[in-house]
């Protein structure tokens, strides 16, 4: 299935764009979404954390994505 993930922040600067279509096998995780984004990017696994939401909800790595799921990566933040 191929999936289009929304980047902001670092993420988006190490995809290089805000939306990135990407190729994952039927019934997937975001365990294993993660694990070929890093895969793919190294440098998204150097960053201390990050977190993918599923459809505005923040995901565990055992959800399995869908087809039409939107699906974004939620970088770090800082602020003061």
């Amino acid at each position: 299935m191929e999936i289009t993930i929304t980047a902001f922040g670092i993420a988006k600067d190490i995809f290089r764009t805000s939306a990135l279509p990407i190729e994952l096998e039927d019934n997937s995780s975001v365990d294993m979404l993660k694990q070929e984004l890093e895969r793919r990017f190294p440098e998204l696994a150097k960053l201390k954390s990050y977190a993918i939401a599923v459809n505005e909800t923040y995901a565990a790595n055992d959800v399995l994505i869908k087809p039409a799921d939107t699906v974004v990566i939620i970088p770090p933040v800082s602020g003061g």
